[in-house]
């Protein structure tokens, strides 16, 4: 399994990538002064990246449990990223609505608009990353096989 400092090297990476891309990306197409969404975008990110550490060791040591390692096929990849912007939904859209003054369906609509980028972005970056920073666990076979 990975360290905690590998843990959180990933998260601070994933998050600074993410808001470089997101809030010029958000301001535009949501029609929200930059200043605004950059804000929502901090406050967005010092909480996914709390969850995200706590979301990734917990799902680790689950998936682990049930399958003998960390090592997660393209359907496991899809099923983590999906449950962890779930996750994230319910504690992001009280705080949108609340910070732009908007609907909680309009807070809904763009906090699930965001969720399907951060999917997409989530899939891509954490690939990358097990490239990148593979576990030496991933080279050795299983021991059912």
């Amino acid at each position: 399994m990975r360290s905690p400092l590998d843990r959180l090297r990933h998260a601070l990476i994933f998050e600074i990538l993410a808001l470089a891309l997101i809030v010029p990306l958000g301001a535009v197409a949501f029609g929200i002064p930059m200043h605004d969404f950059g804000a929502v975008g901090l406050v967005s990110a010092t909480l996914a990246t709390l969850w995200n550490i706590v979301y990734n060791y917990a799902f680790d040591v689950v998936l682990k449990h049930l399958t003998d390692t960390t090592k997660k096929t393209g359907v496991i990849r899809v099923l983590h990223a999906v449950l962890f912007e779930i996750g994230l939904l319910a504690v992001l859209m009280p705080f949108i609505a609340w910070y732009l003054g908007i609907s909680l369906w309009q807070a809904l609509v763009m906090d699930v608009t965001l969720a399907l980028f951060y999917i997409i972005y989530a899939l891509g970056f954490n690939w990358a990353y097990d490239r990148v920073f593979p576990l030496p666990e991933w080279s050795r076979p299983l021991a059912s096989e």
